[in-house]
């Protein structure tokens, strides 16, 4: 039921970190992967260690160039079945800091950018009547930490988008969730594990004491792709090591 023969995936950010772990989950499933990113260079480079993969560079905030790529994909490989979208940009600041610049910044790639991926995977698949989108977002969505409040916003509404999206493609046989990683080893992390006291911070934050490594993401990508979730859409599926589950770091002598 995890077996992915026969069916088409785009990964969107496929050149780096979660990205680049999901096209090499689905490819070990069996998918035809098409690897996408705005770095052309990244994602051909992932797709050249895949069996079955094509590479296209990306930007997803260009919304004709999103809806382009589909056309393009579809028309090469006859359908798109599975979109996994994992762009995303943090500026980490105090709020009452923030430019109007640096705002929209991160919202026209986090939120914007997704949507356009979503939006224009979703009306092929709507067509199609069959598909699976998922979309990542975070713990950020439902917990927060200074600094972190915009990129949070954008990590909850794209929960809300996703669980939106499910309520009108469900009846199209179109499965929509989103994924919540926890503190994971990416590029966009980089500049926190090189802090040794904030990198053992965030590992004692959660129940493993550990970060998560990218090739930890393809599990419940390929879960969420195939058909072992059949029955899963609107969902969240949180992959954060117990960060949500457990209330501090304090041992209570009990």
């Amino acid at each position: 039921m995890f077996r992915l023969e026969g069916r088409v995936a785009l990964v969107v950010g496929a050149g780096s970190g979660i990205g680049a772990a999901a096209a090499e989950g689905l490819a070990s499933a069996g998918a035809t992967v098409i690897c996408a990113d705005s770095n052309a260079a990244g994602a051909a480079s992932t797709a050249s260690t895949l069996p079955k993969a094509a590479s296209i560079g990306l930007d997803i905030t260009d919304s004709a160039a999103v809806a382009a790529a589909v056309e393009r994909i579809v028309h090469d490989h006859k359908k798109i079945d599975i979109v996994v979208s994992t762009p995303a940009i943090n500026v980490r600041k105090p709020l009452l800091q923030y430019t109007n610049a640096e705002f929209e910044k991160v919202l026209r790639l986090n939120l914007e950018g997704n949507f356009n991926v979503a939006q224009s995977v979703g009306r092929h698949m709507q067509a199609n009547r069959s598909g699976s989108i998922i979309l990542l977002s975070s713990i950020r969505s439902i917990t927060v930490e200074p600094g972190q409040a915009v990129y949070a916003a954008t990590k909850a509404g794209l929960v809300q988008l996703a669980r939106g999206l499910a309520s009108e493609l469900g009846p199209y046989g179109v499965r929509v969730n989103c994924i919540a990683p926890g503190v994971v080893e990416t590029p966009l992390t980089a500049p926190i594990k090189s802090k040794p006291e904030w990198y053992k911070a965030y590992a004692d934050k959660n129940a493993l004491g550990r970060w998560a490594k990218s090739s930890e993401m393809a599990g419940p990508v390929v879960f969420l792709a195939s058909d072992a979730s059949s029955y899963v859409t609107g969902a969240v599926l949180f992959v954060d090591g117990g960060w949500t589950a457990i209330d501090g770091r304090f041992q209570p002598p009990v």
